[in-house]
C-alpha cells in the first residue's frame, strides 16, 4: 500500500464515527461484525462474495483499486477471471447483496455498491418487508475495506482456498450452470400449449389468490420493467387453478395529493397507469388483482407538526420516531376512504383489497396494542378501532366498485387469541379471512406445541379459524382461509415442498368447512406448482376424497404409468415432513441451509428474521431441546431420502412430454432433502463446539473434537451435494421477499469455511 493510501485509510478509519452522525440511516452499533477467518482478510471476503454479482468496475470503485487488481485477487482464490453479472441482481437481488455485505462493508461503501443514496436505502430498510428487522435491527460496526496488495500470508491462504475450490469442483465438470434469475425468463414466456385467454371473464365467486413468485415487495408499480405478472406466469397460474393475485402497495403512493396532505401522491399517475395495464392483462386469464392494505402507514414526527389532532401512538419498533395516523380522527378515515375510491375509480376492474389492521407496520393506534398512549383511543375498545378502519376501507372501495371484495384478515386481532367480538362487529359487505392452522395443537418428538401460522406440516384448520369462521357465517359474512400450499417459513428456499398428501388433506378439511375462498400465499409461495392444483380440485368438487385428488394430480403431472411411484414418493415426503419441529421459523438455518456458515466461537448475535441464523441454537430450537430438534429434522430428511427413491423411478417411467416438469420436480425434491439434512448437522456442530469449550480433561476434549470433525465432514458432503443442484436450477435458494438466500459460490464458501474449522479444531 502506498504511503498516501495508508494515510487516507487511517484518516477514514479515525473519522468514521463522524461520517455516520448525520446519516438518515439507522445508527451503527458498537458490535463487531462476525469473523470471516476462513478468508485471508476482509478484502478477500468482499471480492469472493461479490464476484459475479456486482460488475467488477463498480466493485473496484468501492474498494478504490483497479479491475485488474481485483481479477488477480479473485483468480488467486480459484474464482473465474470473468463472469457475466445478472442484470436483475441490482434490483430483484439487491437484498442478496445487502445480506452478504452487511458484516463486511460500512454504509458508505455499501451504498456505493448498491448504487443508491441514503434516503432510498433508509426507505427500503423500513418499507421493504421489514428489511432492517430481517438484518437484525442493527448495523455491525464495519470499518472501510480498501484494496492493498496481498501479503505473503494472504497469498498463501488464497492459494489454499484455490486448492479447496479446485478439489470441490473436480467432479463437477459436467454440472450445468444456469444463470441466476433464469427462471424469470422461463416463467414469463408463454408456453405454446398454454390455454388461450378468455376475454372479459367475470368476477370470481370463490377467490384463490396468490403472490407473484418474483415480485418486488416494496414498490412493484414504480418500474414497469420489473413486471410481477407477465403473461407466461399468469397463464401458468391459471392452469394451476389460481384466479387472483395480490400486490403490496402503499396508499399514499397511489392516491393523489390533497389539500390536507399535499406531500402525498408523488408518482401516483404512473403507478396507476402501470396497475391498470396489469389488471387488464390479468383479466384476460380470468385472474383478478387484489391490493394489500396495511393502512394508514405511520409517518415521521415532523409530518404532525401542524397536524397534532391526527398524531397517534409512537411506533415502538422504529429506530427513528414514527407515529400512527390516528384513525379515531375523522379526517384520517376520510382520506383513506377517498383515496381508495379514487384508486378503484381509475382502475375499476381491480378484484378488491385485503387488510391487515393489527400488525405488520404501525397503522391504527391499536395495531400494535399500544392504544393507551393515544388520548383519542385510550378509552376505546380495540375491536371498535379495528372494525372502524376496515369499514372506512370498504366504504372507499365500494363507493367506486360495489362488487369488489374487501377482505379483513384477522391477523393479530386479540393478540392472536379469540377475536370473536371483533368478527361479530364486521358489516356483511366485508369478507373475513383467518389463518387456517392457527392454534392447532401438535406433539412432535414428545414435545407439545401450538401452531401459529406458516405451517404446511400441521394440517388445518385449527380452533381459532373454525371459531372465527363460525361467528362470521352466522352473521352472513363470507369467509376465506389464509393458507400456504407451496412453502412456508418452515422452509422457503425452494419453489414448493412436494408434500402432496398433507396439502390434499388440508384442502379436504377446508372443503368440509364450506368456505368462500382461499388466499394461497403470503409473499413466499407464489410458484405455479402442482400443489396449487389441489385447491382447484376441491373448489370444483368438494366431495372429492384425498386419494381421488392425489391420483388425479399424479396422473396429470407424471402420467398414468409413473403415477403410482409419484404417489409413493409424496407419501414418504409427507410422512417425514409431518415430523417438523415447529420452531425457529424465522430464526433457524433451514432457509440458508447448507450455505449457513459455522463459527469457531459463539458469535453473540441474535438471529435476524430469516436473513441471519448465526449460531444461536436456543433461538433455533425452542421449545424443543436441541437434540430433539435435530432428531426431528433427521426424520424429515429420511422421509425425503426414501421418497426420492420412488421419485427417481417415477421420473424414469414418465413419458417424454412430462420430462421438463419431472426434472424440475426432482431438482426441487433433492434441494429439500439437503436443506433438512444440514440442520441436525449444524446443531451437532454447535453442541460439540460448546462441549469442547466447557471440557476440563483431555478425554472430554478429544470426544468433542471427534464430534466436531464428524459434523464438519458431513456439512462438506452436504454442501458438495447441493452445489450441482443449485448451479443447474436458478429457482433454488430464491424467495421473492428475501431474494437469493444463497448462490452457488456461497455453497463453495461453506466448504472453505468447514475445511478451515477442521484445521482449527485439529490443533
Amino acid at each position: 500500500m502506498t504511503t498516501l493510501r495508508c494515510l487516507v485509510f487511517s484518516l477514514v478509519v479515525a473519522l468514521w464515527p463522524t461520517f455516520l452522525s448525520a446519516s438518515e440511516l439507522p445508527a451503527v452499533s458498537d458490535k463487531a461484525p462476525v469473523p470471516v477467518d476462513h478468508f485471508p482478510d476482509r478484502l478477500h471476503a468482499v471480492v469472493w462474495r461479490n464476484w459475479g454479482l456486482v460488475p467488477v468496475a463498480r466493485l473496484a470503485d468501492v474498494l478504490q483499486t483497479s479491475p485488474e487488481n481485483l481479477t488477480a485477487l479473485a483468480t488467486s482464490m480459484g474464482l473465474p477471471p470473468s463472469v457475466d453479472v445478472p442484470p436483475e441482481m441490482s434490483t430483484r437481488g439487491y437484498i442478496t447483496l445487502v445480506r452478504r455485505n452487511w458484516h463486511l462493508l460500512p454504509y458508505e461503501q455499501l451504498l456505493n455498491l448498491l448504487q443508491i443514496d441514503e434516503a432510498e436505502f433508509a426507505h427500503r430498510l423500513r418499507e421493504d418487508d421489514f428489511l432492517l428487522i430481517k438484518l437484525g435491527n442493527l448495523k455491525p460496526n464495519c470499518l472501510p475495506v480498501l484494496y492493498q496488495p496481498p501479503s505473503p500470508a494472504a497469498k498463501a491462504r488464497a492459494a489454499e482456498i484455490k486448492t479447496i475450490v479446485q478439489r470441490a469442483l473436480a467432479d463437477q465438470s459436467q454440472t450445468a450452470q444456469e444463470p441466476r434469475f433464469a427462471f424469470i425468463d422461463e416463467l414469463s414466456t408463454l408456453d405454446a400449449a398454454a390455454p388461450v385467454p378468455a376475454a372479459n371473464m367475470g368476477r370470481s365467486e370463490h377467490p384463490r389468490f396468490i403472490y407473484s413468485y418474483f415480485a418486488m415487495f416494496g414498490d412493484p408499480l414504480s418500474d414497469p420493467t420489473l413486471d410481477p405478472f407477465p403473461e407466461g406466469l399468469l397463464a401458468r397460474l391459471q392452469q394451476r387453478g389460481v384466479n387472483g393475485v395480490w400486490l403490496h402497495v402503499v396508499l399514499r403512493d397511489l392516491a393523489p395529493p390533497t389539500k390536507a396532505f399535499p406531500e402525498f401522491g408523488q408518482g401516483h399517475r404512473e403507478r396507476l397507469k402501470n396497475l391498470a395495464r396489469m389488471v387488464e392483462r390479468a383479466k384476460r386469464y380470468g385472474i383478478e388483482i387484489y391490493l394489500y392494505m396495511n393502512e394508514p402507514r405511520a409517518m415521521p414526527e415532523d409530518f404532525f407538526a401542524h397536524r397534532q389532532a391526527m398524531q397517534g401512538v409512537p411506533d415502538p419498533s422504529s429506530p427513528v420516531p414514527y407515529f400512527a395516523m390516528c384513525t379515531s380522527s375523522p379526517e384520517v378515515r376520510r382520506w383513506v376512504s377517498d383515496s381508495l375510491a379514487y384508486v378503484f375509480d381509475r382502475v375499476p376492474n381491480l378484484g378488491g383489497v385485503f387488510t391487515i389492521t393489527a400488525s405488520e407496520n404501525l397503522t391504527n393506534c391499536s395495531s400494535k396494542f399500544t392504544q393507551d398512549k393515544c388520548p383519542r383511543c385510550k378509552d376505546r375498545d380495540a375491536s371498535d378501532i379495528l372494525v372502524e378502519i376496515n369499514t372506512a376501507i370498504a366504504d372507499g372501495v365500494h363507493r367506486s366498485s360495489p362488487d369488489a371484495k374487501v377482505i379483513a384478515w384477522d391477523w393479530g386481532w386479540a393478540r392472536h387469541g379469540d377475536a370473536s367480538d371483533t368478527v361479530a362487529k364486521l358489516p356483511d359487505d366485508i369478507w373475513l379471512m383467518s389463518v387456517s392452522e392457527w392454534k392447532l395443537p401438535i406433539e412432535r418428538g414428545g414435545v407439545k406445541a401450538t401452531i401459529g401460522e406458516y405451517s404446511i406440516s400441521a394440517v388445518g384448520p385449527g380452533p381459532r379459524a373454525l371459531q372465527h369462521w363460525q361467528v362470521a357465517q352466522q352473521n352472513q359474512v363470507r369467509t376465506l382461509a389464509k393458507v400456504q400450499f407451496n412453502v412456508t417459513w418452515e422452509m422457503a428456499a425452494v419453489p414448493y415442498v412436494p408434500v402432496m398428501d398433507l396439502i390434499a388433506q388440508h384442502n379436504a378439511n377446508l372443503a368440509a368447512a364450506k368456505l368462500d375462498g382461499q388466499m394461497l400465499s403470503w409473499s413466499l409461495g407464489g410458484y405455479p406448482s402442482p400443489n396449487l392444483e389441489l385447491a382447484k380440485y376441491f373448489a370444483e368438487d368438494p366431495t372429492l376424497t384425498v386419494d381421488q385428488a392425489l391420483d388425479r394430480l399424479a396422473q396429470a403431472t407424471y402420467g398414468d404409468a409413473a403415477a403410482p411411484q409419484a404417489r409413493q414418493a409424496w407419501s414418504h415426503f409427507s410422512d417425514g415432513y409431518a415430523e417438523y419441529p415447529y420452531a425457529g421459523m424465522y430464526t433457524g438455518p433451514q432457509h440458508i441451509g447448507p450455505a449457513n456458515l459455522l463459527y469457531a466461537e459463539p458469535t453473540g448475535y441474535a438471529p435476524g428474521m430469516v436473513c441471519f441464523p448465526y449460531d444461536n441454537l436456543k433461538r433455533w430450537s425452542a421449545p424443543f431441546p436441541p437434540e430433539v430438534y435435530a432428531q426431528q429434522f433427521e426424520k424429515i430428511a429420511a422421509g425425503f431420502e426414501q421418497g426420492l427413491v420412488h421419485l427417481e423411478k417415477a421420473a424414469a417411467q414418465a413419458s417424454a412430454d412430462k420430462q421438463a416438469f419431472v426434472q424440475n420436480d426432482l431438482s426441487n425434491a433433492k434441494a429439500c432433502r439437503l436443506h433438512f439434512q444440514t440442520v441436525p448437522q449444524q446443531v451437532r456442530y454447535i453442541l460439540a463446539r460448546d462441549q469442547l469449550a466447557a471440557a476440563t480433561d483431555p478425554a472430554s476434549r478429544d470426544a468433542a473434537r471427534a464430534k466436531l470433525q464428524k459434523a464438519l465432514d458431513a456439512e462438506i458432503e452436504t454442501a458438495l451435494a447441493l452445489y450441482p443442484v443449485v448451479s443447474a436450477d436458478s429457482r433454488i435458494g430464491y424467495e421473492a421477499s428475501n431474494h437469493y438466500f444463497y448462490v452457488p459460490q456461497d455453497v463453495l464458501e461453506k466448504v472453505i469455511n468447514c475445511e478451515h474449522l477442521k484445521q482449527h479444531f485439529a490443533k
